[in-house]
């Protein structure tokens, strides 16, 4: 299996668990996997970025503009901003509720996300998922990392089994929160299923 996944958003979304999860499941199929990270001014609510390749075309970790089949965007503004990474056969899924910038409480700029939407909507096929109410069973939104990988196993476009993820959350999780975090990818993983039938 070849697949590249472009997963972003801002410091303290748990995007790096995603990826680390996701890589680990792809060596448990048998693949081979290159990752890497840009955390930038992560603890800061800035950008972070992870790249996990799979497959044996990957000579490097990091994506090349156009290369990427997936991306998991924790935020609608840094889906748009790392757009170019995405192919044209690409898949997008967004978190819907936006994380406002510092910028916006100073000077209430009414960004809310929707603008970013609509873009993300009209340039290629995007799966939009509220990550407050996808999460609002298990009393935070810090289980839609987990919930977002979900929907995109549940997708198919991922090529990892559900089973196998599963474990690696049961491997990589802290014992207490472990259940939680199952029950939240399988709350993802129903609506990736859902949106692949349509």
């Amino acid at each position: 299996m070849n697949k590249d996944i472009l997963i972003c958003g801002v410091g303290g979304q748990g995007t790096v668990l995603a990826s680390k999860l996701i890589a680990s499941a792809a060596m448990q199929q048998g693949d081979t996997v290159h990752s890497a990270e840009t955390i930038g001014m992560a603890q800061r609510g800035g950008s972070v970025t992870s790249h996990v390749r799979i497959g044996d075309r990957a000579f490097s970790p990091l994506i090349p503009n156009g290369g990427a089949d997936v991306m998991l965007a924790f935020e609608p503004s840094e889906a748009v901003r790392n757009l170019n990474y995405l192919n044209k056969d690409g898949i997008v899924i967004v978190n819907s509720v936006p994380v406002k910038p510092t910028t916006e409480s100073l000077q209430e700029t009414g960004y809310d996300g929707t603008e970013m939407i609509g873009f993300l909507k009209k340039k290629c096929n995007t799966i939009v998922v509220d990550a407050e109410k996808l999460c609002e069973p298990f009393g935070s939104s810090r289980y839609f990392n987990v919930a977002i990988l979900g929907v995109a196993v549940g997708t198919k476009k991922l090529g990892l089994s559900k089973e196998v993820v599963m474990a690696e959350i049961e491997a990589r999780v802290p014992a207490k929160f472990i259940e939680t975090n199952k029950q939240a990818f399988m709350a993802g993983y129903e609506i990736g299923d859902r949106e692949k039938g349509e």
